[in-house]
Formats: structure tokens, C-alpha cells, sequence
């Protein structure tokens, strides 16, 4: 298990989001439809340091702080105490977005390999899912096509252990309401359009860190 990384010192400098450039491939939603979305769940006049329709508390908007010396440019670091994903960048900053992590404990800290990024994904949940909560998820076996209400949003990070598919994604939410808490079935959330900011920057073959949810990365104030 992850423990406390004391590697964050918070800056109050500011980013531009990025825009994606929608990838497709057969059988996918087309770039029109894809683009469609993307302006569906982005805020008019979106500016991603000050634009907050969803009610979050301000310091889930997304930041460029300084990060300590000897992270890796590329990695992603998730504070699952602080609610907190930390996406390390080249000269010694790292952008920080505001995430929901899962819920009791489906939370999996651990070291995970980002081997497969998808925008607009399909969604199908789980045999554990359908196990827990037949209810909920038995009618929704077959998957559930990609759009604004699917449960991994607008973006997917695909986590991965070795070549083992792990099922645990870093994704868009379509429950914007839910960042800052314990809501999932062990992925871990974010705004779709602060997502939609971070995805172009991640690289595949990244390290993806989820740190304890007993233990902050975040320094103590």
C-alpha cells in the first residue's frame, strides 16, 4: 500500500486548458458527434481556474502548483485524503484537479500503468459490479454507448498492472456533484471538463500512483 508522499507545495498560478483532438476509429461515435459532446458538458466561456456551474468547493478548480524535485514529468499522483489528482509536468510544476475517489472499500491504492486512453468511452460494468448490486447493473450487462450521461464521461484513463486490465479507470463524470467525496465503484472521478483538459497531456506507458486513503501526499499546512 501507498503512503504519505510529502512532494506538494500549492502555488495560486493558473492554467489554459488544452483542447482535445477527438481520435476515432470503426464503429465509434463520429469526431461531429464527439465534438457535439464536448461542447454539451463545457461551461460557456470556460475558464477552468474560475468557471464552476457544479457548485465545487473552489479548491477542486484545477491549479498549476510546484512540485517537489525528483517527480517523474508525465506520472499522475492521486492524495485520495485530500481529494486530489496531481498531474507532474516538465520544470518542476504539476497541474491539481479536484477528484471522487470510491466508496468503503473498493478504493485500490497501488502503482498502476496508464495503457490505454479513450475519449467519448463505452461503459459496461463489471462482474463485480453486477455481483454487488444486481438491481443496479444487471440490465446494464451489455455495456452502455458513449454520451454526456455514460458513467465514465468524456474521457477514460485506462489503469493496468503489468498487462492485466486492473477495470480501474481515471474518468469524466457525468455527477459532477460527487468530486470531493467517495462515490464510485473504485475509479477514480473528475469533471468532464476538467478531464477533457488533462487528457491530451497524458501520455500512455505514464505511472499512475493512488496513494492510501488514510495517508495525504499533500503537505500539512
Amino acid at each position: 500500500m501507498l503512503t504519505r508522499r510529502h512532494f506538494i507545495q500549492t502555488t495560486t498560478a493558473l492554467f489554459s486548458a488544452s483542447v482535445a483532438t477527438p481520435l476515432l476509429a470503426s464503429g465509434r461515435p463520429s469526431q461531429a458527434q464527439m465534438a457535439a459532446w464536448d461542447a454539451q458538458v463545457t461551461p460557456p466561456g470556460y475558464d477552468p481556474a474560475t468557471s464552476n456551474p457544479w457548485g465545487l468547493n473552489p479548491r477542486f478548480l484545477p491549479q498549476r502548483v510546484v512540485a517537489k524535485g525528483g517527480l517523474v514529468p508525465g506520472d499522475i499522483h492521486v492524495d485520495a485524503v485530500a481529494r486530489y489528482l496531481y498531474h507532474i509536468e516538465e520544470g518542476g510544476t504539476a497541474m491539481r484537479y479536484g477528484v471522487a475517489i470510491a466508496r468503503g472499500n473498493l478504493y485500490e491504492p497501488g502503482t498502476y500503468t496508464i495503457k490505454r486512453k479513450v475519449e467519448w468511452p463505452r461503459w459496461t460494468p463489471t462482474q463485480n459490479m453486477i455481483d454487488r448490486d444486481p438491481s443496479l447493473y444487471a440490465g446494464m450487462a451489455d455495456g452502455m454507448d458513449p454520451g454526456p450521461q455514460n458513467p465514465l464521461g468524456s474521457r477514460a484513463l485506462y489503469l493496468y498492472v503489468g498487462n492485466r486490465d486492473t477495470y480501474l479507470r481515471i474518468h469524466g463524470t457525468p455527477q459532477p456533484q460527487s468530486i470531493g467525496g467517495r462515490a464510485s465503484s473504485g475509479c477514480v472521478r473528475m469533471v468532464m471538463a476538467h478531464i477533457n483538459g488533462l487528457y491530451p497531456n497524458v501520455t500512455t506507458g505514464s505511472t499512475a500512483y493512488l496513494y492510501s486513503a488514510e495517508d495525504s501526499v499533500t503537505p500539512r499546512s
